[in-house]
């Protein structure tokens, strides 16, 4: 192998090898440097070679190197350049497809096709047969040759898609040039009606979507969740239903469908009204031919069988396409809207009515293939996209009677045509069994022309065709005739059946009761010895061996029965042999325990083993459960693939009927053109292989083009002689006209010339004339020419005048605009400098401000702080109040006893007290006044209590409260002023704070001190003895008045004054002073 030093180079021997006619060694020139390891980067270079390389590729049909260097390019190119792959591809796809037309176009057409058709298989080789007969036969017939110029092209281009798909398959950044290739082969299959490539085109590209979803993490793998990717792969199942459909293969069409539904599961969102619109509509079409098809077979209108399970998935997919363009498509016209009624509500009638009959094909079907069938229904209903329940089982859910019921349920009847309502009405509702055929037979007349209404572009089917539906209703209106008369006769003969049925004859009758008997729809017997029908069931053998063994059981229950009833009774000897009652006591007491005791463990038991059974159960339902959801997993599975196979393998026979009449319909209409009738009957047609006739008609279809062409060049030659044998005719008169038309064109061109000299001359005397008339003008132009000149002369002086004073106003105007310039400038900086001093004044008027909130904020806080230093004092002067209340209460409580123990002993004088002598006794309560005893007691008390004063405040304020209720605190501004005088008012006035609350503070406390005094003395001075009879008697009455109110006071005060008076040494009594009158002398 040669090594490059540049890509150059390589293309530069492969051009020059090429010209000397070595064009294998070219194509392995640069086959070698697009496999060296060396050039696995992308570089422009490299896209020219494999151009070059494809080229060559194509040229020499060299399918394979193609491949490979495809396969290299895209290694090189896929992470650089994805576009120059997608130009080398389009080049390759164009260099073969225009290769294998050229090839078409050097044969005939009709030729071509012919050696196209003969192929089967593009991938097959020639058969032993062909290569004996080429070697054999030295001269090579004409279709041999022309097989051999356009087949080997047709191959290679049919591998060149393959090749091209297979090299951009599972690449997310290939994926749009990989579905235009695909698209691409789709036409070329349809072009060239090629089915066998078609399927193996489907093939391939379900296995790359296989392997997609298989190799999950698989580098540069495209990802089924984008929209856009999901998006090319529907579009491009969607041509391939298209594409099938077109070439009639069925089989493949339903498997697209299921791809696309497949593609639609893994979208999270809902597909596109007009994709799902064209995906119903192909499926009318699909379920359509496998209906008439499975017809076709001999199977039948539909027993239960495959055709009326295609009949019901057809309406089915009518109904979903009718509700999607109701629901979606706004441009629908009404007549559309109305044919599209009429095909779903025709479409239902038309399936069978005995589909879920007992004994019926789609019922009473157990085992595993009732769950077969299960499955089926549960994969169409998916497919159609009708929500089943898995509660319930979906062959009944997607049936005729639920299909009929929704139609009703949705309104559908209100939309379609007055003919298809009335034809619902007669099968479904009404009970002719007379008149029902003879009614509907003009109805089902009338379905052609209603069907010829055109569709407006709008409408997602090209055209609804009612009448295909035809023979089903005519089948079901049997049906109808014969179930309504098995309710009404019991016996009818043979020849009234057939007149109720006009539109069919015994055979066709016979046909459909056959299958209704089948299904078990009705029950009738035709009894053609006596040209009778007999209507009803009988008993027949087999339901009596199939009911013996029942009947059996209940025979041997009821002898075993009889055999227990005369069972011997006990012999009356036994009654004697009996014990003691005692004994037979005490044996029952045991017995009761025993039976007690034994069902107490029995229901322990019983308990405990029915928590057993039930943990048990609890388990084993756990594991049968996981064991059930792994075997149903796995029998789905199987039975995917195996219903799978089954329905492809039906399918396929069912394609090959089809095919197989095709072919039939192609020979029998060459032998009609042909006028050769009756040549082969039907049976002999069938016992042909599919092959042979498809050979025969092909051959006659060519045959027919050849003898066409023949006569065409018979028509050609006899057409070629008349024309020349005209223009030999002709040739001598078209050259004597020849000769006469110069003649006539000399004299004609000498005539002109002699007219145009004659003009030319009165032209030239004219225009003499004229300048004879215009000379006289001569001095008028040279006067007027000197006025020009001193015209010119004023108009210089004046422009220069003009110039002058412009250039002085434009000075001025210049001066002008600087002047208004400085203003401006001038202007703006003093609304600079204002806009500045303003700014400054307003900073400064905000900080002045913020001070000010500041200070304010300050003085507030100062505020708050002495308020409650204030209120802190205050509280703390409430505590001392309350602390010197409760020693005062605490102190009356002590004299109050002590004046309590007094009560209760002898009168003992107060000199004698101290001492401690002997008692007196007590006079009585209105002799001796108690007053002088309790102001004596009180004074010792003071004296002896009070040395400072501080106590002698205490004693006062003490005083003060004994005038009051004792026990009970009255504060003292509500006290009054009994008892103690100043003392009282002093503790008053001291309770009283407001305003300025250090101020009085301080003057409470002064006067508290000054009423303590005045309270604790009465008025007397300190330190001396007073008399009892000169005491006052305010005291004592107080104390043996406790409960007496404060108020009481003032009565007791002018007994005291003159007490208080001596007791001062004053001597002669003073005027009496009200006790809140003192403290101010």
């Amino acid at each position: 192998m040669a090594t490059f030093a540049k890509p150059e180079n390589a293309l530069k021997r492969a051009e020059e090898l090429m010209n000397v006619g070595q064009k294998a060694a070219a194509l392995q020139s640069l086959h070698d440097l697009i496999t060296s390891k060396r050039y696995r980067t992308w570089q422009k270079p490299l896209e020219r070679i494999m151009l070059k390389y494809v080229e060559l590729c194509v040229d020499m049909r060299k399918g394979r190197f193609a491949k490979d260097g495809l396969i290299q390019y895209r290694i090189a190119c896929q992470q650089v350049n994805v576009q120059s792959l997608e130009e080398v591809v389009k080049y390759f796809l164009k260099l073969a497809t225009e290769k294998a037309e050229q090839a078409q176009a050097q044969v005939e057409a009709a030729a071509a096709e012919a050696a196209l058709g003969e192929v089967a298989d593009l991938d097959a080789e020639k058969s032993p047969e062909d290569l004996m007969l080429g070697f054999v036969s030295g001269e090579k017939g004409k279709e041999r040759t022309d097989s051999e110029l356009v087949t080997p092209w047709f191959k290679f281009l049919w591998e060149a898609y393959r090749t091209v798909l297979d090299v951009l398959r599972n690449n997310c950044k290939m994926e749009a040039l990989y579905a235009m290739t695909a698209h691409r082969a789709f036409g070329f299959c349809q072009q060239y009606k090629r089915t066998n490539e078609f399927r193996r085109l489907c093939e391939i590209l379900r296995n790359h979507l296989v392997n997609l979803n298989k190799y999950r993490d698989q580098r540069d793998r495209p990802d089924l969740a984008l929209p856009e990717t999901l998006q090319l792969y529907l579009d491009t199942r969607f041509e391939q239903l298209k594409v099938a459909t077109e070439l009639g293969l069925w089989q493949e069409a339903f498997r697209s469908v299921e791809d696309i539904h497949g593609l639609m599961l893994l979208s999270k969102k809902a597909p596109k009204p007009q994709l799902m619109a064209v995906y119903y509509a192909r499926l009318t079409r699909i379920f359509a031919m496998a209906a008439v098809e499975t017809d076709s077979d001999g199977i039948g209108s539909s027993g239960g069988g495959s055709s009326g399970s295609a009949r019901l998935y057809h309406a089915y997919a009518w109904y979903k396409l009718y509700l999607l363009q109701r629901s979606y498509n706004k441009n629908l016209k009404d007549k559309d809207l109305q044919l599209l009624a009429s095909a779903v509500v025709l479409s239902a009638l038309a399936v069978p009515p005995y589909e879920r009959y007992a004994g019926g094909a789609g019922a009473g079907k157990g085992g595993a293939e009732g769950e077969l069938a299960r499955e089926k229904a549960v994969r169409m209903a998916n497919l159609l996209g009708v929500v089943v329940d898995p509660k319930k089982d979906p062959r009944q859910m997607l049936s005729r009677s639920a299909l009929l019921q929704e139609i009703s349920t949705k309104g559908v009847l209100a939309f379609v045509l007055p003919q298809v309502r009335e034809l619902h009405h007669l099968v479904e509702v009404d009970f002719l069994p007379l008149d029902l055929a003879s009614r509907v037979h003009p109805l089902l007349q009338r379905l052609p022309e209603l069907s010829d209404v055109k569709l407006s572009a709008a409408s997602p089917v090209p055209k609804v065709e009612l009448q295909a539906y035809t023979p089903a209703l005519q089948r079901l209106a049997t049906l109808r005739v014969l179930q309504q008369a098995s309710q009404v006769y019991e016996v009818m003969t043979i020849p009234s059946l057939c007149r109720m049925v006009p539109f069919g004859d015994l055979v066709f009758v016979e046909r459909v009761l056959a299958e209704a008997v089948g299904e078990g729809f009705v029950h009738v017997r035709l009894d053609f010895c006596e040209g009778t029908v007999k209507f009803g069931a009988d008993e027949l053998e087999s339901d009596r061996v199939r009911s013996h063994l029942a009947t059996m059981a209940r025979h041997l229950d009821r002898a075993v029965a009889l055999i227990r009833l005369k069972a011997p009774a006990p012999a009356p000897e036994a009654a004697e042999q009996l014990p003691p009652a005692e004994e037979i006591q005490a044996a029952v007491e045991k017995e009761h325990r025993r039976l007690i005791a034994r069902k107490t463990l029995i229901e322990r038991r019983k308990e405990e083993a029915e928590r057993e059974v039930i943990e048990k159960e609890r388990e084993e339902q756990t594991a049968k459960l996981k064991q059930q959801r792994l075997t149903e997993e796995a029998e789905a599975k199987r039975l995917a693939a195996e219903s799978a196979r089954r329905e492809e393998e039906r399918i396929r026979r069912e394609i090959e009927a089809k095919e197989l009449e095709e072919a039939r319909q192609l020979l029998l209409e060459s032998e009609k053109r042909k006028g050769k009738k009756g040549k082969k009957n039907l049976e002999d047609t069938m016992r042909l292989d599919k092959r042979q006739l498809m050979e025969e008609a092909l051959s006659e279809q060519l045959k027919e083009k050849q003898e066409a062409e023949r006569r065409l060049q018979k028509l050609v030659r006899t057409l070629d002689h008349l024309e020349r044998a005209r223009r030999e005719e002709e040739k001598p008169l078209l050259e004597a006209a020849y000769q006469q038309r110069l003649v006539e064109e000399r004299a004609w061109f000498e005539q002109q010339q002699a007219e145009a000299a004659e003009q030319s001359k009165k032209q030239h005397e004219q225009d003499l004339a004229e300048k004879i008339r215009l000379s006289r003008m001569l001095g008028d132009k040279e006067e007027f020419q000197e006025q020009e000149e001193f015209q010119e002369q004023v108009v210089g002086r004046r422009r220069g005048e003009f110039e002058r004073l412009k250039r002085e106003r434009e000075e001025k105007v210049a001066e002008l605009r600087e002047l208004r310039r400085t203003e401006r400038v001038m202007l703006r900086k003093r609304e600079m400098f204002r806009r500045q001093e303003e700014a400054k004044a307003l900073k400064a008027w905000e900080e002045t401000e913020r001070r000010k909130r500041e200070e304010l904020e300050r003085k507030r806080k100062e505020e708050e702080e002495r308020l409650k230093k204030l209120e802190e004092m205050a509280a703390k002067q409430r505590q001392r109040e309350e602390e010197a209340e409760e020693k005062a209460r605490k102190a009356r409580e002590e004299v109050l006893a002590a004046a309590t123990e007094r009560k209760t002993s002898a009168f003992v004088p107060p000199a004698l007290r101290a001492r401690g002598g002997g008692s007196a006794a007590a006079g009585p309560a209105g002799e001796a006044p108690p007053s002088g005893r309790g102001g004596a007691d009180e004074d010792r008390w003071s004296r002896d209590r009070a040395p400072a004063p501080a106590a002698a405040a205490s004693g006062g304020a003490s005083a003060a409260t004994a005038s009051a209720a004792p026990g009970k605190y009255v504060p003292p501004v509500r006290g009054g002023a009994g008892g103690a005088g100043g003392g009282a008012g002093g503790a008053g006035e001291g309770v009283r704070w407001g305003g300025d609350r250090e101020r009085e503070e301080r003057g409470r406390e002064e006067r508290g001190r000054e009423g303590g005094y005045s309270g604790a003395f009465g008025g007397r001075s300190a330190g001396r003895y007073e008399p009892p009879a000169r005491g006052s008697t305010a005291g004592a009455g107080e104390r043996e008045r406790p409960s007496a109110p404060a108020a009481a006071a003032p009565a007791a005060a002018p007994a005291a004054a003159p007490a208080a008076a001596d007791a001062s040494g004053g001597g002669a009594p003073k005027k009496w002073v009200p006790p809140h009158q003192r403290n101010r002398g």
